[in-house]
């Protein structure tokens, strides 16, 4: 692989950041990697497994850079932008791996400075784990990684990022920021609700039953407990910020779960067969478009690091 960018700077260390570092190293996409994080353990860490040049602000992290990736919650993108702003080199890209996309456009947007690039970006990928000895250079590969450019971004910035995120193994798509925030409602922040509802639910019930909920959980309910045990900074800020989106989604749920509720209550087995036979499908798309496999963590795990 080519060197893409000259110096990457990765504002927040968790999983997202951490797994860029790795693949962009491994894949040798970049001459310097630089690394800021807001927690001293976290850059100390970040030092200690030599993930990428760490600095103790975020100001000194981005200068020189070329590309600027915000690997924060996303309801602190706008401070860290207007905090990093006076410090981007001109002709700079920024860009963003957050969930929500729509709330950090205009959040970032009224901070970008002048010959700066901003192409709002979103990995589809990730664990339950968090913090920079979570990320593996692996983690993209086969994901998609959804762009939501703005009408006036660069072209040749928008080319050079997809360019950096297909050498670290993903496919890339475009969507608007609106569509982008119903679908990923539908994909990912509706379903993460659902399991910290059903656990705690279940957290609930093992105060009356003891250890059985714990001692005897079958694998659905470890599912949940996998999908809920994300981090909840991370989730909290989602769902503030992809509220309208995600509440149309729930309400959508609410309303097929009571006529599951019926069909349960009425005996009607044939309408749960076919309900089921139905989504059933989608599980199998799923699979067969490459998207998942009956492996844990996408059948891959984080492995050796890279030597340094």
């Amino acid at each position: 692989m080519s060197v893409i960018y000259d110096r990457v700077a990765l504002i927040g260390l968790g999983l997202i950041a951490g797994s860029m570092a790795l693949a962009i190293r491994e894949a040798g996409l970049a001459r310097e990697i630089t690394g800021f994080a807001r927690s001293q353990s976290t850059r100390d860490t970040a030092r200690e497994i030599d993930l990428c040049t760490v600095h103790d602000t975020a100001a000194e992290a981005v200068a020189g850079a070329d590309l600027v990736v915000l690997a924060v919650p996303v309801g602190a993108m706008g401070e860290v932008m207007a905090e990093i702003a006076p410090h981007l080199a001109p002709g700079a890209t920024v860009t963003d791996v957050g969930s929500v996309k729509q709330s950090v456009i205009d959040a970032v947007g009224p901070h970008l400075p002048a010959g700066v690039h901003f192409v709002p970006g979103h990995p589809l990928a990730g664990t339950e784990h968090s913090g920079p000895r979570a990320g593996f250079a692996s983690l993209f590969r086969n994901r998609w990684w959804l762009l939501t450019p703005l009408p006036d971004s660069d072209p040749d910035a928008i080319a050079r990022l997809d360019r950096l995120i297909t050498a670290m193994g993903a496919k890339t798509d475009r969507m608007e920021a609106p569509h982008h925030d119903l679908v990923l409602a539908v994909t990912s922040h509706a379903p993460h609700l659902i399991a910290y509802t059903m656990v705690g639910v279940a957290d609930h019930l093992r105060r009356v039953s003891g250890e059985e909920v714990i001692q005897y959980s079958a694998a659905g309910f470890r599912d949940f407990t996998r999908i809920a045990a994300s981090d909840p900074t991370m989730w909290r800020d989602v769902f503030l910020h992809n509220k309208e989106a995600t509440l149309d989604i729930l309400g959508r749920f609410t309303e097929e779960l009571f006529v599951l509720q019926r069909a349960i209550r009425m005996g009607d087995g044939q309408q749960l067969h076919d309900y089921f036979t139905r989504t059933r499908a989608i599980r199998r798309g799923i699979i067969e478009a490459g998207q998942d496999t009956e492996a844990p963590d996408f059948g891959r795990s984080p492995g050796a690091r890279p030597a340094t």
